[in-house]
């Protein structure tokens, strides 16, 4: 049977960003034909046995108390389960010094799924026909961020700025407030920080830039925050969530450890949440109780916390580390690439200037020598304008072994440089 789609259904069935690689990614994997792959592709976090080791004893306790029934065999609020907003908000006022009640915070099933209900609850037309926009500050970010409205034009993103250290072979993009518009037609603002792809984080005081200008026209803005601190403290440098009346901070426990149990958290104005609750009412009920169940204990204890910083953090950390001394030893330093300074997240971002092929072309090439990153093209949606740097990235995963990173960049430089040699590509003064 072939079902005859709505405008939406047809949104919806189309795979996007990452998504639709990733199927070109698995095809390639089964059919390698023995050729063993260095899979850089990969978003899902390591099992560190540390932390495996907390949910099973979280778990355990789960399993031999009395509320084990009424957690997994009842359902429960759609704003959340009670053990677990109350560890939260206590976990953040004395943390950050607020003030938080039971009505500042919401959990989702994933923080996809909360940008999936602001994005059409904020986002899209009202009902006046106006457009109302979901404005994502600095492109490149997340690829999600591209399946989430169904109204594919109210998705607009701006180019940054780049700061570009060409001795050093780094880079860092900044948000371009010149070109940065939100005003009445806005509906949200949303950006991630630490920012999957590029590892960037930006700073407490363009946050505060970003949110004064939202203000002036009573927007909310929407930080991802499924990198940031307490939980899972994916940052390499130092950062601080901001907090304000129209911020709402998004979380995610997937690169804590639980991925599987889908878990989003958004903490702000009562107003926000309750139109969020609102939306996840009508379309699941609630989050898995018994990964809210388990998550309180975690956070209530500060354990989860403790383990962040203390293993997550320094685990992915290394890892950078390996990946940006292999490259600078295998990279001809005459070569205009550029790795993004590395603040944060689970990858690292590749840029090659002018590169004589497609991000996707680069990525067949690399297939061929066992390597599997992801082409950066994906990480831009919601950009408008075309741009030769949507071409000429690669998303890098940290996920691999040590070896495997080290002689994946030892390949990728070597397919890297017969590319520009053979284009014949002149290199930039100062290089």
């Amino acid at each position: 049977m072939n079902p005859a789609l709505t405008q939406f259904g047809d949104r919806m069935t189309h795979l996007t960003g990452v998504r639709a690689i990733m199927k070109d990614i698995i095809e390639t994997l089964r059919s390698g034909h023995g050729q063993d792959f260095i899979n850089l592709s990969a978003g899902n976090p390591v099992i560190l046995p540390e932390v495996e080791r907390l949910w099973r004893e979280c778990t355990a306790e789960l399993l031999a108390s009395p509320e084990y029934g009424e957690v997994v065999c009842r359902y429960g609020s759609s704003q959340g389960y009670q053990p677990l907003i109350a560890a939260v908000a206590a976990d953040f006022n004395q943390r950050y010094g607020l003030n938080l009640t039971d009505r500042n915070v919401l959990i989702t099933a994933g923080s996809q799924a909360l940008y999936f209900f602001a994005a059409n609850a904020l986002g899209g037309y009202t009902a006046e026909g106006r457009l109302k926009q979901i404005v994502l500050p600095l492109s490149p970010d997340y690829t999600g961020y591209g399946g989430v409205t169904l109204i594919a034009e109210a998705l607009k993103a701006y180019k940054p700025t780049i700061d570009r250290n060409e001795t050093q072979h780094r880079f860092k993009y900044r948000p371009d407030f010149s070109q940065l518009e939100v005003n009445e037609s806005t509906g949200f603002v949303l950006f991630s920080r630490p920012c999957n792809p590029t590892g960037n984080v930006v700073s407490d005081e363009e946050v505060k830039q970003i949110t004064a200008l939202s203000n002036r026209y009573n927007v909310p803005v929407l930080v991802d925050s499924a990198y940031a601190p307490p939980f899972p403290a994916l940052n390499f440098t130092p950062m601080t969530p901001v907090f304000g009346s129209n911020i709402v901070h998004c979380m995610s426990l997937s690169k804590a450890g639980l991925p599987g149990e889908r878990l989003g958290i958004a903490i702000g104005d009562e107003r926000i949440i309750q139109v969020l609750e609102a939306f996840q009412t009508n379309l699941c009920i609630h989050s898995s109780r018994y990964g809210q169940a388990i998550a309180a204990r975690a956070i209530r204890s500060g354990a989860l916390a403790d383990i962040s910083t203390q293993v997550i953090r320094l685990y992915y950390q290394a890892k950078f580390t390996v990946l940006e001394t292999a490259l600078e030893a295998a990279m001809p330093t005459d070569l205009p690439w550029y790795l993004h300074r590395g603040e944060g997240a689970i990858f690292a971002w590749l840029w090659l200037d002018e590169l004589p092929i497609t991000d996707w072309e680069l990525y067949q090439s690399l297939k061929q020598v066992g390597v599997i990153p992801v082409p950066g093209s994906a990480f831009f949606p919601g950009l408008q304008e075309d741009w030769d740097h949507t071409r000429q990235c690669l998303r890098i995963s940290l996920t691999a072994t040590d070896e495997e990173l080290a002689t994946a960049m030892q390949r990728l430089a070597q397919v890297v440089e017969r590319i520009y040699c053979t284009a014949n590509v002149p290199v930039k003064a100062g290089m």
